[in-house]
């Protein structure tokens, strides 16, 4: 742990923490300055809101998630869609299968290349859009956040993601 720039060196704070003295040297460590703990707190307060507002449409989140995608885009692969959500094929095909269970999507091997799955939505899933359609202004009101902080934090929250993706991909 003594190599240079080791962000793990006990001397040196990591960018943009504070200059370390005897008495701080661990502050950083401490769980309220994490960054990662923060996000994870927020998320977690967030699903609390959304549980409440998507109750009444019948849908959980990470299925309102999956929506949105189908909404946007019209029919895609279970692949595309992944990609879209940031999650793996194993987490998505459940979703699917309730979603399809509840009669909101529709999934089918695609003509061209069958180890290709296709998924759109249902009538009762496009009747559900219209319904959702207040889930946006209900969280903003929720949070108490207006539509200039919500882009803002969008914005600094994408960026964010951005910069962690490219440390993960670069060798360590």
């Amino acid at each position: 742990m003594t190599g240079k720039g080791y962000p793990g060196r006990m001397d040196t704070p990591p960018t943009g923490a504070p200059t370390a003295t005897p008495a701080t040297t661990t502050d950083w460590l401490r769980l309220d300055q994490q960054i990662c703990f923060s996000l994870n707190a927020a998320s977690r307060a967030f699903g609390s809101v959304y549980r409440v507002i998507l109750k009444d449409l019948g849908i959980t989140y990470p299925q309102y998630l999956v929506l949105l995608v189908l909404w946007e885009r019209g029919e895609t692969t279970v692949k595309e869609l992944a990609s879209a959500l940031r999650l793996d094929y194993g987490t998505v095909s459940p979703l699917l299968k309730r979603l399809e269970a509840a009669g909101l999507v529709r999934r089918e091997r695609a003509a061209a290349d069958e180890r290709s799955v296709l998924v759109a939505c249902t009538g009762r899933a496009e009747e559900l859009r219209e319904r959702a359609t207040c889930v946006p202004g209900a969280l903003l009101e929720a949070t108490a956040l207006d539509s200039t902080e919500a882009a803002r934090l969008r914005e600094e929250l994408r960026r964010l993601a951005q910069r962690a993706d490219a440390a993960a991909e670069r060798p360590h």
